[in-house]
Parts: C-alpha cells; structure tokens; sequence
C-alpha cells in the first residue's frame, strides 16, 4: 500500500499525469483484494466461531484491510489532484507536501510492520506519529490562507493543494487505526479515543 501513496504523492509533486493515471487505476484491484479478504474472514468466522485470541486476529482484520482500502482511496483522490495540477504550480508548497508524504508513509510502514509481527510497542510508538503531520498539516492551511487573499485566481490550485495534504492527514489517521488495532490484536486493550 505504500507504494501507492508514494506513487500519488510522487505524480502530485512532479505534474505527472501517466503516474497519477496508473495510480487510479489501480483501484479497481485495490477494491476487489479488500472484498475477497472480507468475504474470507467471515468465512472463518462463520465455520470455525472462534473465541480469544482467534476472535481477535480476524476481527483485526477486517477493520485493517478497511482502513488499507482507505489509504488506497485516499491515493486515488491524491492522484486525481495531481491530473491537473502543474509542477510550477506546487512551488512554494511542495517542500512542505513531500514532508507530509514522507511522514505519512513513515508512519503507514511501520503501523503494517507492527501488524504483521503482532508488535503492540511498535503500535504505540506510531501513534505518538500523529501530531508532526497534523502540525504540518495546520501550516500548509495558514500558508495557503494567507497566499489566497492576495491571489484569488490561484484559488483551484490552492483547493487541489489542501485537497492533497487532507488527504494525506487522512492516510495518517488511517495509519493511526491500524497501530490501534495493532495493540489491542496484541494485548487486548482498547486506546481508541483515549
């Protein structure tokens, strides 16, 4: 899945439409992985009823296969912007962009490394992730905010700016649930809302 936001965040950043393009196509498989892995769940669910720990791992993973189906969304969307948008018209934003992407791609990499070794203190450590995207997030609304008084006919561009970085807060939070389901898969516990 990283490798999909990647290739969005790497369309939107150079203006390049053939990436943007392979990206939303790949959706379709994306959607069709997410419904097999659901139906195969319940399956199991269904035929072997199972308790504890069982009963953890396939709820797990439903609510992660949801939230990786998402992420891909959320690339589509990303990529979707980037059809559009020029290189030149990133200027000013893209530093700021690609930390956000690197940030998010950081924290979705180890919220599935935590998944797929059952690790709930690499979980934790990715929820305490959350608040450098949000804050970059936060500078990139001020900045354009501030550029859009000034330049109202810039305002598509600032739309599809802010469209792809909530977005990427969007893919962040995703990873968020994952890391939280990642420690209860682990222990039990509930840090949903805390």
């Amino acid at each position: 899945m990283e490798d999909v936001v990647q290739e969005a965040c790497e369309a939107a950043l150079d203006a390049d439409a053939k990436l943007a393009r392979r990206v939303i196509n790949r959706d379709n498989e994306v959607d069709t992985e997410e419904v097999e892995i659901e139906v195969e769940t319940v399956r199991l669910m269904a035929l072997y009823q199972p308790v504890g720990p069982d009963l953890r791992l396939l709820c797990t993973v439903l609510k992660v296969n949801n939230d990786l189906e998402r992420i891909a969304d959320c690339a589509v969307n990303i990529a979707e912007r980037a059809e559009h948008l020029g290189q030149d018209l990133m200027n000013g934003h893209g530093e700021m962009i690609r930390q956000m992407s690197t940030l998010c791609r950081s924290m979705l990499r180890s919220a599935i490394q935590a998944y797929s070794r059952q690790d709930a203190a690499g979980g934790r450590q990715v929820l305490s992730e959350d608040d450098a995207v949000d804050a970059l997030y936060g500078q990139i609304i001020r900045k354009i905010v501030a550029e859009a008084s000034t330049n109202a006919d810039m305002m598509a561009t600032y739309l599809d700016i802010l469209s792809i970085a909530k977005n990427l807060e969007r893919i962040a939070d995703h990873a968020i649930n994952i890391a939280e389901d990642v420690v209860f898969l682990a222990t039990g516990e509930i840090v949903r809302h805390q």
